[in-house]
């Protein structure tokens, strides 16, 4: 029997087969789009590295605690959630979307910051990286605090399903990895 369970746990990861798929991909989008950000930024080193210097680092290393922090507790909804603790999931929930929110009000300053100083897309090859890449990021938080405000009702109103706080999780947790890979390379490493 016990083969079984290890065969299901590999067809069947945490969130399901299809959720996987997506943050694959979406993690290759990322890494390619990082990729070719990474040569043209050696085509024009002294371009893309006057353009970097703009960004405000503080803010990027701000928002990648929030973000880790904010997975920290986005992982523990999940372990108290398998204990049944539906309120300790709640709270922890509360804590993860607030890291998830602080990013995004951080981001805006940032965002405003940079289209006050002229730096808008459009502006040279940094920033038309740095508005798409940060931007389909934003666009990911964004999603991913929908669905978890969809899952705390559901786990607060006890009939949420262990699948679908695990998928919550996973793409969560998929939101911190891109960030952790834009962080260094567009605000440290360009």
């Amino acid at each position: 029997m016990q083969p079984q369970n290890d065969y299901k746990n590999v067809c069947y990861p945490p969130g399901g087969v299809l959720l996987w798929i997506l943050i694959v991909l979406e993690l290759l989008t990322f890494g390619i789009a990082l990729v070719v950000l990474v040569f043209s930024a050696k085509e024009a080193p002294e371009q893309y590295h006057a353009s970097a210097a703009h960004l405000n680092r503080t803010f990027g290393a701000i928002n990648t605690v929030f973000l880790l922090v904010s997975g920290y507790f986005m992982a523990m909804v999940v372990r108290h959630f398998k204990s049944g603790d539906n309120r300790s999931s709640v709270l922890d929930m509360n804590w993860a979307m607030l890291g998830g929110l602080l990013f995004l009000v951080l981001k805006g300053f940032e965002y405003y910051e940079k289209v006050s100083g002229g730096f808008t897309l459009g502006y040279d090859g940094f920033f038309n990286f740095y508005w798409l890449l940060t931007g389909f990021h934003v666009i990911h938080v964004l999603v991913g605090l929908v669905i978890l405000l969809f899952v705390r009702h559901s786990i607060k109103g006890h009939n949420a399903q262990l699948d679908d706080v695990e998928a919550s999780a996973a793409f969560w947790h998929m939101c911190d990895l891109i960030w952790l890979l834009l962080f260094p390379v567009l605000y440290l490493l360009v």
